[in-house]
């Protein structure tokens, strides 16, 4: 059968495989149009999982940074602890190392001291020392020094008639101590007070 166009033009009849032709094209067009859809979804996607994976990622890193810093300060407090345990125990064997210096202070009784048992004190008192040292125990002797009285704890003030010995500590009465750069105990000192006539 013919179609007849308002022209009375006569139009072949669409066969068989012109109707799947068009079909087919149609169905390309589809499907290209569902492929592109397809892959902007896609694309959304990755982006997502891009931007996922960045915040993870940094998550990640901050709380490996957070954790390294954390053993380094936990490190750091434990060398402090182990620097400053001892400190009450070598507070206490203060005054014994100066039992000893006083001891050996008095040079002529010292002297007139059997000279077997004066040997092996002053070795028990170098090992003292040294124990003490090792620990972290310095003395503090600022003799001929400017007074400070963050380091020093004047205990008389002597009149002195050189302006160049003003402030100066003339005589130490008691050795000062530090424990690891801490101080412990401030020396007790003389310090010159120069007064203008």
């Amino acid at each position: 059968m013919k179609n007849e166009s308002e022209d009375n033009e006569i139009v072949p009849e669409p066969t068989i495989e012109k109707i799947i032709e068009d079909n087919d094209l149609d169905d390309s067009v589809v499907a290209e149009e569902n492929a592109l859809e397809a892959v902007k979804k896609l694309r959304e996607k990755l982006k997502k999982c891009e931007a996922e994976k960045m915040e993870y990622l940094t998550g990640w890193q901050r709380a490996k940074a957070d954790s390294i810093n954390a053993r380094k300060r936990e490190e750091e407090e434990r060398k402090n602890f182990v620097k400053f345990s001892n400190e009450g125990l070598i507070d206490s064997l203060i005054p014994v190392l100066e039992s000893f210096d006083m001891a050996m202070g008095n040079k002529e009784v010292w002297e007139n001291v059997d000279k077997n048992w004066r040997v092996g004190v002053e070795y028990i008192y170098s090992q003292l020392k040294k124990a003490l040292s090792d620990a972290g125990l310095d003395e503090v002797n600022p003799i001929g020094q400017i007074f400070d009285h963050n380091r020093d704890e004047a205990a008389e003030y002597v009149p002195v008639e050189s302006e160049a010995d003003n402030h100066k500590i003339l005589t130490v009465l008691q050795k000062g101590y530090n424990l690891n750069g801490k101080a412990m105990r401030p020396p007790k000192v003389k310090v010159g007070e120069f007064k203008k006539k």
